[in-house]
């Protein structure tokens, strides 16, 4: 096939900041504003002592609010929620390290994807493609690709199925980068498929 240009980037939906770092940002100022006001009402000699107890538990509340809601933020980046499938559609959480990431059986076997928009193919890690049944030296590396790191060498291949759960989609294009890569992509070869790709609180959702 006639070496094309594919393009893949970082993610265009990922934010330097989102709402949920805020929050723990906003969390862990209102925890430190606590400790500091007892440290300032324990010493301080200024306030009656009826004052200075009231103004510790008022302390001790907000300090109770602001321990509640960052182990909640913990709680949700230690065990995140899973991608879930139903008829139509797929919902894929937001993961720790702000990715939106699955797991698709690719011919037969499972690989891990990151979604992404700004890739115009669905992209395999060379381990990833022998996994599900490629041999490297058998493709050809005619194809190249412009990503973060400059041009790599790709060869295309076709997936014969890409599935989760019950949903499932067959004869898809794909690229095999030539390079070592820390996660397969997937682009738009895949996502085209889906009439609509939505993100809403925290989650991506594919429908069709």
């Amino acid at each position: 096939m006639a070496s094309g240009l594919l393009v893949w980037s970082p993610d265009p939906y990922i934010q330097i900041m989102d709402s949920d770092s805020i929050a723990q940002l906003a969390y862990l100022a209102l925890l430190g504003a606590a400790v500091a006001g007892w440290f300032f009402a324990e010493n301080s000699q200024s306030l009656g002592k009826t004052a200075r107890q009231a103004l510790i538990w008022v302390l001790i509340f907000v300090g109770a609010i602001a321990a509640v809601g960052l182990w909640q933020d913990i709680r949700n980046n230690v065990a995140p929620r899973a991608s879930q499938a139903t008829e139509g559609q797929i919902d894929i959480p937001r993961s720790f390290n702000n990715h939106f990431e699955i797991t698709m059986v690719v011919n037969g076997q499972p690989v891990d994807f990151i979604v992404d928009t700004g890739a115009t193919a669905v992209v395999l890690s060379p381990s990833d493609a022998e996994r599900i049944g490629f041999t490297l030296e058998n493709l050809n590396f005619d194809g190249r690709a412009s990503t973060a790191n400059g041009v790599t060498s790709t060869a295309d291949v076709t997936l014969d199925e890409i599935r989760f759960g019950t949903v499932s989609d067959r004869i898809i294009p794909a690229v095999v980068n030539a390079a070592d890569m820390n996660q397969s992509l997937l682009g738009m070869t895949y996502l085209n498929r889906w009439d609509t790709i939505e993100i809403k609180n925290d989650t991506l959702t594919l429908s069709r």
